[in-house]
């Protein structure tokens, strides 16, 4: 048997570039102060409304501390930071508006961002300056996540300590307000006005623009978000080039950026060092995404950089309304808790298909290089109930036609794993030419036409490769060494069948072969 690997059937749109005026709108020519404790928010409103007014340009901050409430951003608008400028938004939560958003791919009501624009076209954020925004204000912070004088000197600040004494909340309101957004939400509540209470728990993303065309965020630093950093929902025709995004580690909800059901992307030369996922693909959550049916799709990421995150590259968990055609080249990411992260679960729907990933480096990933996990929200991820199949529904997402190309990774917990669902495996994914040295390699549950051609794995401990409930696998000129487990390969699980490993070339001590006992369908080895 040999399975034909998937390649790229897609042409990639040009992603067109904001138009914006050659107008010029200084900052200071409207009364603002750069000492960073002036409120220049009327400053910024006045400057915004007459660019508008004029039909678009450029506004232009000089170097200085520009401190300011939540900008609503306009039609045919360039934010241009220069060298020495930083924007710092307020951290009183008053000055923040309630206005109906999306959280988590779900419709909400939410702080209005610091950076907000809805509906607006040819719109941009560049120059090197800073935008901060002022996040340590609105999270909540981990006790495991501080040193225990980082911890002290954090509860003896202000805000309140939940009863556990494991969390840090910026206010009662910010800490109780999960469960009295859940009453707000059965009692039928939708209005702005009626979640001012559990204000403080509604903390914005850094940026938000929601139904925009052609945008263009350029050279700029954004950092120290009160959630996710960048948030494009529902945008047509959107680049980043050349953008750094930074939160602490610690950052809850810490994302860098989240392309969300948008189209037409390209994101180049960017570098990431986040406390959550980092570069993210998202489409909606659950029904509400299916029911919006609106694909995150024609994408294109390349020459980025992330220091830190949970995952590098990320599909997912949100994914409802479906990814598609995303050309991921030459990325780096190094310490990240995962490299190349597929994530989802039962009751999301949506379909992940056609991605192309190339020329990945990878260097001490907390745990695994390249994963598909199918059980994100850790319901039956493990042991039998693991094997049990559901009926297919449309709450069942599918990850297909997949493909990672020239990767390599230096050091991991885990080489390559796929823990995906008995009734919908993950199907058609190639992985070629990939170099790992990791304490395992490749664990596979629930595949489905499964390529591996030109791995070499160095592992510490387990087979190389492990197979349960794995069907039309091809395995082609596998080398590798390992010590523990001396075995190549593998296969357990009565699904489990049409397994072939051709021209494997491993060391002495990897060439065994385990086939279980419940396997009844074909493994073979072909040496030659």
């Amino acid at each position: 048997m040999i399975i034909n690997p998937t390649e790229k059937k897609w042409t990639m749109p040009e992603v067109q570039l904001p138009a914006i005026p050659d107008r010029e709108f200084r900052l200071t020519d409207y009364g603002a102060v750069g000492d960073g404790v002036t409120d220049n928010t009327e400053a910024f409103r006045k400057a915004i409304a007459d660019c508008s007014a004029a039909g678009g340009g450029r506004i232009v901050i000089p170097a200085g501390l520009w401190l300011t409430g939540p900008l609503k951003l306009a039609s045919r608008l360039e934010l241009h930071a220069e060298a020495g400028a930083t924007v710092l938004f307020s951290k009183r939560f008053s000055d923040y508006p309630l206005i109906a958003s999306t959280f988590e791919g779900l419709p909400a009501v939410r702080c209005q961002s610091p950076l907000d624009a809805e509906g607006c076209e040819d719109i941009a954020i560049t120059g090197t300056g800073v935008f901060d925004g002022g996040g340590e204000a609105w999270r909540p912070v981990k006790d495991w996540k501080m040193t225990d004088r980082q911890w002290k000197k954090l509860a003896a600040s202000g805000g309140v300590v939940d009863e556990a004494n494991m969390m840090w909340w910026p206010s009662p309101a910010a800490m109780n307000g999960g469960a009295r957004l859940a009453e707000l939400l059965r009692e039928g509540k939708t209005e702005p006005a009626d979640f001012l209470e559990i204000r403080d728990y509604l903390r914005p993303n850094l940026l938000s623009f929601r139904r925009c065309k052609r945008v263009l965020l350029q050279d700029a630093t954004f950092q120290n978000s009160p959630a996710w950093n960048l948030h494009p929902w529902a945008c047509e025709h959107v680049t980043l080039r050349g953008v750094t995004v930074r939160n602490p580690w610690f950052a809850q909800n810490g994302d860098g950026l989240d392309l969300d059901s948008c189209k037409y992307a390209l994101v180049e030369n960017c570098s990431f060092d986040v406390g959550d996922d980092a570069i993210c693909m998202k489409s909606g959550k659950d029904k509400p995404g299916r029911d919006l049916g609106m694909p995150l799709e024609y994408v294109t990421i390349r020459n980025c950089i992330v220091y830190h995150g949970h995952g590098g590259f990320v599909v997912g968990s949100e994914m409802s309304g479906g990814v598609r055609y995303v050309d991921v080249s030459d990325c780096t990411f190094m310490g990240t808790d995962i490299g190349i992260r597929f994530k989802s679960a039962r009751g999301r729907g949506g379909v992940v298909e056609d991605i192309a990933m190339r020329n990945i480096r990878m260097v001490d990933i907390v745990g695994e290089a390249i994963s598909f996990s199918l059980f994100y929200e850790g319901k039956e991820g493990s042991g039998e109930a693991r094997d049990q199949a559901f009926p297919v529904t449309e709450e069942t997402p599918v990850f297909r036609n997949i493909t990672i190309d020239d990767c390599v990774c230096t050091g991991a917990e885990t080489a390559f794993l796929i823990n995906g669902l008995a009734e919908m495996p993950v199907e058609g994914l190639t992985i070629r030419n990939y170099l790992a040295e990791a304490k395992q390699g490749v664990v596979c549950h629930n595949a489905k036409k499964l390529r591996l051609e030109d791995l070499r794995l160095t592992t510490a401990e387990g087979p190389l490769v492990k197979l349960h409930q794995c069907e039309e696998v091809d395995i082609l000129r596998l080398t590798g060494s390992g010590s523990g487990d001396s075995r190549m390969l593998t296969v357990s699980g009565s699904r489990s069948g049409a397994i072939d490993c051709r021209q494997p070339d491993t060391a002495e001590n990897c060439r065994a072969v385990a086939v279980a006992p419940e396997v009844t369908g074909r493994v073979e080895i072909h040496s030659v």
